[in-house]
């Protein structure tokens, strides 16, 4: 075989097809093999070059290889320092630390304990209700519908979504799911603040009510917003109520930022736009500066762990603590969070003109550069709110023809309806506009081929 056909997309893909396993997902979506990549662009073996607003999922909120968080990790490992050190401590592991310290709300700053754990987000949720279970006694769960925590045992559980479910029994017992907020496919179906009013009347009455069958649980875990459930804001009034009930009856908050997190929303924490102070955050994808990291950061009241109750060989990844601070620092100042927003609403304004100019756009909603966009079937049966169901097939159509057209992004929310943006946080102004001429093209595209029945 020759050097020219060994540096295919096809090459690559079909080799990683024979022996990589069939739990594989993106390269389902995006059949490339990738050999560069720079703030918001990648470039693929054949040196074609794509506009990448999936960006990890979220967790290079910088983009790729950003020159100061690159210039951290090799200064690091230039300095001979150790780059793994289970939980000892080191100068790089402390300055990382008081970074994020100093960067949580008061009332939870002067109060904090940190557990680094494995390098996966779903590690931070499963250390979280091993510690919320140990400080109080408890064994039940409340999550909430749409939610994602993640694919371990104990993290899928704490899971909606059905797909990843329903082949793993057993999963962890005692979750109790209850209804989050969903304007637009409102779970009451009532929408707007009325559905928000009746989300939160069923979480408060659920807990007090010394006949619903819930009896009080070990923690509470939201995302302010969901990200693979659609990227659904939690009302700000939900989590008010949410935070209130649990404090009144000493039931632990845990708040996933995962994915909303890190400066994603607008704010540092997705939660702050509620003024609220949970009692527990968890934090991985950023956080690490764009390498593996989850840490959970937690009131100290709930510190009963003894010694090796949470582990992890990884935890001490020096290289993801000196990238993350840089990260932690650039996100953090106000200028730069103020700019996620002005760029957010930028795109937003521009998703909700495209949307009344078609019939396959159901919502456009989100915070910062978090933003979902929902695709409906025009045609298709109503829903309780009157709206038409969500699409799955014509999402996947957008996606196909998008990255055809040398765009990356991915899909969530129900049966996969749900464009989601999680680009870098530092995208130009340009990018932006480039990603939206793309899209608006794409999306008219396959908004005529279903008003013409030829998709």
């Amino acid at each position: 075989m020759n050097e020219t056909s060994t540096m295919s997309n096809q090459y690559f893909t079909e080799r990683q097809n024979d022996y990589e396993s069939s739990a594989r997902s993106y390269p389902r979506k995006f059949p490339f093999a990738l050999k560069k990549a720079k703030g918001s662009y990648i470039e693929d073996v054949e040196g074609n070059r794509y506009l990448d607003f999936l960006c990890g999922a979220g967790t290079l909120a910088l983009g790729h290889n950003d020159e100061d968080v690159n210039r951290a990790m090799v200064e690091l490992i230039e300095s001979e320092a150790p780059l793994h050190t289970l939980d000892l401590t080191t100068p790089v592991k402390d300055r990382f630390v008081q970074t994020i310290f100093s960067l949580l709300p008061k009332g939870l700053r002067e109060n904090a304990k940190i557990q680094f754990c494995s390098p996966s987000g779903t590690d931070a949720v499963d250390a979280a209700i091993k510690l919320c279970k140990s400080a109080t006694g408890r064994a039940s769960v409340i999550a909430f519908s749409g939610g994602y925590h993640g694919m371990g045992h104990g993290a899928l559980a704490l899971t909606g979504n059905h797909n990843a479910k329903n082949k793993v029994q057993n999963l962890m017992p005692g979750v109790q799911f209850m209804p989050y907020p969903y304007s637009y496919r409102c779970p009451f179906g009532l929408g707007g603040e009325k559905g928000t009013d009746a989300a939160c009347a069923y979480f408060e009455r659920m807990l007090k009510d010394p006949e619903s069958g819930v009896t009080l649980p070990a923690a509470v875990i939201i995302e302010p917003i969901q990200g693979e459930g659609g990227v659904v804001p939690a009302p700000e009034k939900f989590l008010q109520c949410v935070r209130r009930v649990t404090k009144e009856l000493g039931i632990p908050m845990i708040v996933d930022e995962i994915q909303c997190g890190i400066g994603r929303s607008g704010k540092f924490f997705a939660f702050e736009y509620a003024d609220i102070v949970p009692d527990v955050i968890l934090m991985s994808k950023a956080v690490g500066g764009s390498q593996p990291m989850s840490v959970v950061v937690y009131d100290k009241a709930l510190d009963k762990w003894s010694a090796g109750a949470h582990a992890g060989t990884f935890r001490g990844n020096q290289l993801a603590m000196a990238a993350g601070t840089v990260l932690l620092e650039k996100v953090s100042r106000k200028e730069f969070l103020s700019d996620v927003v002005r760029k957010g609403s930028i795109l937003r304004g521009n998703l909700e003109k495209l949307k009344e100019e078609v019939g396959i756009i159901g919502d456009i909603r989100g915070k910062g550069l978090m933003l979902g966009i929902e695709f409906i079937d025009p045609d298709g049966e109503k829903d309780i709110m009157g709206h038409p169901e969500p699409s799955g097939r014509i999402a996947a159509e957008i996606q196909r023809r998008c990255f055809l057209n040398h765009l990356v992004m991915e899909k969530g929310g129900r049966n996969g309806s749900v464009m989601r943006c999680l680009c870098a946080l530092s995208v130009s102004d340009d990018e932006i506009k480039e990603m939206l001429d793309i899209f608006t093209k794409v999306v008219k595209e396959v908004d005529e081929s279903v008003r013409l029945h030829t998709l």
